[in-house]
């Protein structure tokens, strides 16, 4: 009782460092009326956007609140509003921090580097803790309201299903509000990013963020509306599900054991001990002598990193000990050896971080090698961004493939679901850092629309610059973290699966069910190749919205140059309303269609073979199958299109300061090679900022619906 109490403080403890950060950068000056009339034209558009959006979700959301309640229960659809409310308010709470924080940063900037920096961060930390905080108090709360005062020992299996299920349809609640925010987010961005890059850097030759450009607020907008409430639900949910996943686990593997409450409390203690280290860890972000911006992030990411390794050691002291605590699978499972995992997990995160940077910085290899393509033209610099994409899968695979092996033989499944949560227990500081990307990002445009020095500008484009490999870093982190919290999911599938077969006196719907997961099974090879099959069909649907709103936003901004001339000389203004508008209502039609892809493709394909075979053992199989084929091909896509996409965007930045090729030409900015590189920036935004992150929450929402699914046959 005294432990989860301590959970629920640590908790609380994010959202009071929240407050006191917001307030702290709401303090600082916000710049002259021409700056704060920029920032308010982007505030209002993202306000607008996100409000529209959320109307839309509840829509969904209440038809699915009424179903769950029907079907499962009360508690488990009160789970699932839970789940919903808090990743949309995560995301609301990110939004609105960042678009104030913008125009703080630019005159930030104005006085120095270091306290542009300084404000960017803090405004990051804000989301990055208020995500972690509220993820964790939305699941130790509820696990505290569904099991009582008493804390129940679990010895009733019934009401024990019953909590578990009410704590899974809390992490569907915040997928399906994950999943929409991602994608709707991400197609207003790139939509607006690739028209406005379209018409006003290669047709009218204007630099970016030019205030002549009619898509340039809609731009700045999504940057907002994608990259910080979209990352900031993306990672909420992560949290959330990794953390109840390995709760189930932990239901299933312990029941009836003497540990099982503490166990049950592990993963929450383990999130609890990494938010105390995470806000620790902002104050070591401090730009140093040799002015080294990443170099400033990085002290406060390994600064929480390395104060998480105590902090596990807490939770596991106090939680388990040290000794063994059961034989799970053949595993003697050890507080020791879940300690090791918990270290696992946090070496993944170190490597998949530093990989993704290798693959996104501009001063390592694959950067510069698609710098170097743009010198021979448009065409290379497409092949060289693909080849890069498809490179960058692998070093990431072999991290998961050896932290899996690692952890299984450790501990087994519920040693790898420990490593998990432990990864995602430094989720306050990782969205920290991708939050810190749309703030400089703003500033930046902010600073060129208002006319601010040069000076100032570069100062802008340095954060910039920066944040873009923090935020391609981040989608690395998360697509890492999601592939490892999916192989819970699917392991919780299995053990559910297992438990209500061997249960069948209590859940007669699995009375003769035995699945049979060979590859001689042609339903299970069937489920691999429908489940393979949709991340590529959900990142094609996802890509071709993203074409159809840049496509309705190049005439837009074409019409308005072309019916007021006065714009490129200065002495009209753009329609920058129109812009924001057209692409909100874009963006909702098209999230609407891929998002439910995901939700509906457990339930269709178990009915479906179910209706062929008569055989539940060959549809549950064949669920089984589909989940795995999600989670490996998810993987792969997911990597790809988010780490070649930011080496695309890198390498258009690369010219800015002028690129000097291997025969020592340097080509600057509005060179035929900087075009080139546009256009591979072009081709690489809606695989960084729409489909690939999108396909993050996909993997998830799937596995998670099919354990809903077990749950509402069970019931029935």
């Amino acid at each position: 009782m005294l432990s989860l109490w301590v959970i629920i403080a640590c908790g609380a403890l994010s959202l009071v460092y929240g407050i006191w950060a917001f307030q702290s950068v709401m303090a600082q000056p916000a710049g002259n009326a021409r700056m704060q009339e920029i920032a308010g034209f982007v505030r209002e558009g993202a306000q607008a956007y996100l409000r529209r959006q959320y109307i839309t979700i509840a829509g969904v959301g209440i038809i699915i609140f009424a179903l769950v309640a029907y079907f499962l229960s009360i508690p488990s659809a009160i789970g699932f509003l839970i789940g919903a409310v808090l990743s949309g308010l995560a995301g609301f709470i990110g939004m609105n921090m960042s678009v104030r924080a913008n125009v703080r940063t630019a005159q930030a900037a104005m006085n120095s580097l270091g306290q542009g920096l300084e404000v960017a961060f803090k405004a990051g930390a804000v989301t990055g803790l208020l995500v972690a905080g509220l993820a964790l108090l939305g699941v130790a709360v509820y696990y505290y309201v569904l099991t009582g005062p008493m804390q129940l020992s679990f010895a009733d299996p019934k009401q024990a299903r019953e909590i578990i299920d009410s704590l899974v349809a809390l992490g569907f609640g915040a997928s399906l509000i994950s999943i929409f925010a991602r994608l709707g987010g991400g197609i207003f961005t790139k939509g607006a990013d690739v028209g406005g890059d379209l018409v006003g850097k290669v047709e009218a030759g204007i630099p970016e963020d030019d205030p002549r450009n009619p898509a340039t607020i809609a731009d700045n907008v999504g940057d907002n509306v994608g990259d910080c409430a979209g990352m900031a639900a993306d990672l909420f949910e992560t949290y959330a599900v990794t953390v109840v996943a390995t709760m189930v686990l932990a239901a299933i593997l312990f029941a009836g054991t003497p540990v099982l409450s503490n166990v049950l409390l592990y993963p929450l203690g383990i999130g609890a001990a990494c938010i105390v280290t995470s806000i620790v860890g902002t104050f070591f972000v401090k730009l140093g002598a040799n002015q080294s911006i990443m170099g400033a992030l990085y002290k406060g990411f390994i600064a929480s990193a390395v104060l998480s390794v105590a902090g596990l050691a807490v939770a596991t002291h106090f939680l388990i000990g040290w000794n063994s605590i059961g034989t799970i699978g053949g595993h003697d499972v050890t507080g020791t050896a879940l300690f090791a995992c918990g270290i696992v997990g946090l070496v993944v995160t170190g490597l998949i971080v530093w990989i993704t940077e290798y693959y996104t910085g501009i001063g390592y290899r694959p950067v510069r090698q698609i710098s170097q393509a743009s010198v021979t033209g448009h065409g290379t610099n497409v092949i060289q961004g693909l080849a890069v994409s498809l490179e960058a899968t692998a070093l990431p695979t072999i991290v998961i493939v050896a932290g899996i092996i690692a952890t299984y033989t450790l501990a087994g499944l519920f040693g790898t679901a420990i490593a998990v949560t432990t990864m995602l227990g430094l989720a306050g500081m990782v969205v920290a850092l991708d939050a810190f990307g749309p703030v400089t990002d703003n500033a930046g445009g902010i600073a060129e629309m208002a006319g601010l020095p040069k000076e100032v500008r570069k100062s802008t484009d340095a954060l910039d610059a920066v944040g873009n490999t923090t935020k391609a870093v981040t989608k690395g982190y998360a697509i890492g973290s999601a592939g490892l919290g999916a192989l819970v999911l699917f392991a919780a599938y299995t053990s559910d699966l297992a438990y209500f077969s061997s249960n069948s006196a209590q859940y007669p719907y699995f009375a003769g069910v035995q699945p049979n997961f060979s590859l001689a099974n042609p339903f299970v090879v069937v489920g691999l190749l429908l489940g393979g099959l949709i991340p590529y069909l959900f990142g094609g649907i996802a890509m071709t919205a993203v074409g159809k709103a840049a496509s309705a936003i190049v005439e837009e901004v074409r019409r308005q140059f072309r019916e007021k001339p006065g714009i490129m000389q200065g002495t009209d203004k753009p329609d920058y309303g129109k812009a924001v508008d057209l692409l909100t209502r874009a963006a909702i039609k098209e999230m609407l269609v891929p998002s439910l892809l995901p939700v509906l493709s457990p339930i269709v394909i178990y009915f479906l073979v179910l209706w062929i075979t008569g055989s539940k053992s060959d549809a549950f199989a064949a669920v089984g199958a589909m989940l795995l084929g999600v989670i490996v091909t998810g993987l792969f896509v997911a990597i790809s299109m988010t780490a070649g996409g930011g080496a695309w965007d890198n390498a258009k930045k690369s010219f800015e300061d002028g690129f000097i090729d291997a025969n020592g030409t340097k080509h600057l900015k509005g060179s035929e090679a900087h075009k080139a590189s546009v256009t591979g920036d072009t081709v690489g935004d809606p695989y960084k900022d729409t489909a690939g992150p999108a396909v993050n929450p996909a993997i998830k929402i799937t596995n998670i619906v099919a354990l809903l699914l077990l749950a509402i046959l069970a019931h029935h």
